[in-house]
């Protein structure tokens, strides 16, 4: 219940200036249980304040004083469209992130075609490739060094073990490679297959 705005008229008299409704109900409420409505809020008012305190009573139901708590609501209808717009910038932008990703698979493998043709096929020990399938661990790991490869020597126990699982334990093509061995990437056997073609 609101307060009860009380003006004093007397030694412990008060006359009810707002607040008729809350002030009965609390009556009420006694005279069906004494234990309830025994005591209730008020504000009370001098004589001479009595005129500035009605006016801000009166503002106040002016602006529509309510007790009734006020309930949140979402903004449903104006919410939808910005997270659709949201969703579509996003699959936009992971559409152009595959298409790089993709585009730049296609360009190293036309560099490693491009390699393929450059390198003599009818010397092997010109051939990267076939280095990759003939050296040993530890020759693997010597050469791999020489051409300032980073983490030459555990780059070269993977390059041998996969090469192992091979059904014939050798690679088909470069892109074989790059596919067999963990933590090989474009970048690095393009390295290897400049370095390799150079040195031999």
């Amino acid at each position: 219940l609101k307060p009860l705005v009380l003006k004093k008229t007397g030694f412990e008299q008060y006359e009810v200036v707002d607040g008729h409704f809350e002030y009965y109900s609390a009556v009420r409420a006694r005279e069906k249980n004494l234990t309830e409505g025994d005591m209730v809020s008020a504000l009370i008012i001098s004589s001479e304040n009595e005129d500035v305190a009605l006016r801000q009573i009166a503002s106040l139901k002016a602006i529509g004083y309510s007790d009734k708590p006020v309930t949140p609501q979402l903004e449903t209808t104006k919410l939808e469209p910005r997270l659709a717009n949201l969703e579509l910038r996003l699959e936009k932008q992971f559409n152009e992130f595959k298409s790089e990703i993709l585009q730049e698979r296609q360009t190293t493998d036309s560099k490693l075609k491009q390699l393929e043709n450059l390198i003599p096929q009818n010397s092997e020990q010109s051939n990267p490739l076939s280095l990759l399938n003939s050296l040993d661990k530890d020759e693997l790991s010597r050469k791999l060094q020489r051409s300032r490869i980073r983490g030459a020597e555990k780059l070269a126990k993977d390059i041998f073990d996969a090469r192992r699982k091979k059904p014939k334990q050798e690679f088909e093509d470069y892109r074989d490679v790059v596919k067999s061995v963990k933590n090989l990437g474009d970048k690095t056997i393009l390295t290897i297959i400049d370095e390799w073609s150079i040195s031999y």
